[in-house]
């Protein structure tokens, strides 16, 4: 058996989305077969291949060797249990496992779990979050459910389904550039042009190198706020939910010092983390010729890491926030005064 983490990949999107369909794609597809999917209790089972055995009460294995969990539980012992009994022979191999969320769900407790248990982090690894948004009706969606908005703005990649019964490019052009609005790091995807593995495999929660960090930033996409004197924008236009999501970068075109920026993003995420939907940056740090890498999740801040190299020439600090319903001039505010403070107040870097 391999001792590698399981990657976890989170499937979001709002009631008729079409993600049972999508994933009934994805299955059929020979490199998929040793996939475990885990669908929670308010989601219909419509995985359509033709049921072998019982593995156990919960797990089922399907004719292509797939897993298919019904969670009626926690998340966490769902997968606890699933990989415990991957490890005693009781059900196949899986090499991935992918996690089907209902539409009315907001995936931000989801992925606080998938982050903050030991367990999990030792045995599995969080890849990411793909979104599907239903062409159709998603500007509608968008307008009625914030649940919707959500699930856009935490995605780390959105792909539209039922393109093919759109045939208004005009709307299409607008929907793509509203969930860019809301989301202004994501790359809008066709999901019947793309093989729904290709789609799988374009979601990137962390950087790589090079290319692939400017990719994941995208901070060129964000209204720029400077770190020193800057002014925050205003809440983004667009539908009557959208207000609630605002999206910018804060820059520091000096090296910062790593400790008191940590500091200042353990603060937010302590006491604003409900607020803060995801915050990702590549820091230039007094004393560290390589770039740092930081990332969170809400109340979840990851450990910092480091890039093998910048990916640009671009050497300045840039932190990326998607936050909801919070003072986007608070958040600057913060970081400026802890990161303005003198070395002796945190420690030395």
């Amino acid at each position: 058996m391999s001792t590698e983490r399981v990657p976890i990949i989170l499937l979001t999107g709002f009631l008729g989305a079409g993600k049972t369909t999508w994933l009934n794609r994805l299955l059929r597809e020979p490199g998929y077969a040793n996939t475990a999917v885990v669908i929670n209790e308010l989601g219909a089972v419509g995985i359509d291949h033709q049921l072998v055995r019982l593995a156990s009460d919960q797990i089922t294995v399907l004719e292509n060797g797939c897993l298919c969990c019904v969670m009626n539980g926690e998340l966490i012992d769902t997968l606890r249990e699933l990989y415990l009994k991957r490890v005693k022979d009781e059900i196949p191999e899986f090499e991935r496992v992918l996690i089907e969320t209902t539409g009315l769900a907001d995936p931000s407790p989801v992925i606080g779990m998938l982050s903050r248990d030991a367990f999990l982090d030792t045995y599995y690894r969080f890849d990411g979050v793909l979104t599907l948004v239903d062409a159709t009706h998603g500007m509608t969606t968008l307008d009625a459910h914030f649940e919707a908005v959500n699930q856009v703005a935490m995605a780390d990649r959105v792909a539209l389904t039922k393109r093919d019964l759109a045939d208004d490019a005009l709307a299409l052009d607008t929907l793509g550039a509203r969930i860019r609005q809301i989301n202004p790091g994501i790359e809008v995807a066709d999901a019947r042009a793309l093989a729904p593995a290709e789609l799988i495999n374009g979601v990137q929660r962390r950087p790589g190198v090079g290319s692939d960090a400017r990719r994941w930033l995208a901070a060129d996409r964000f209204a720029a706020v400077k770190g020193i004197g800057g002014v925050a924008p205003p809440p983004s236009p667009g539908g009557q939910h959208d207000g609630r999501v605002q999206s910018f970068c804060v820059v520091f075109d000096e090296p910062v010092q790593r400790d008191n920026l940590r500091a200042a993003l353990e603060m937010l995420c302590a006491f604003r983390g409900e607020h803060l939907l995801r915050v990702k940056g590549i820091v230039h740090a007094i004393g560290h010729q390589q770039p740092l890498v930081v990332h969170a999740v809400q109340h979840t801040l990851y450990p910092i890491e480091t890039l093998d190299a910048w990916p640009d020439d671009d050497r300045r600090t840039r932190l990326v926030f998607i936050e909801r319903d919070l003072d986007a001039e608070f958040i600057r505010l913060t970081l400026q005064s802890f990161v303005q403070a003198g070395d002796g107040v945190f420690g030395k870097a």
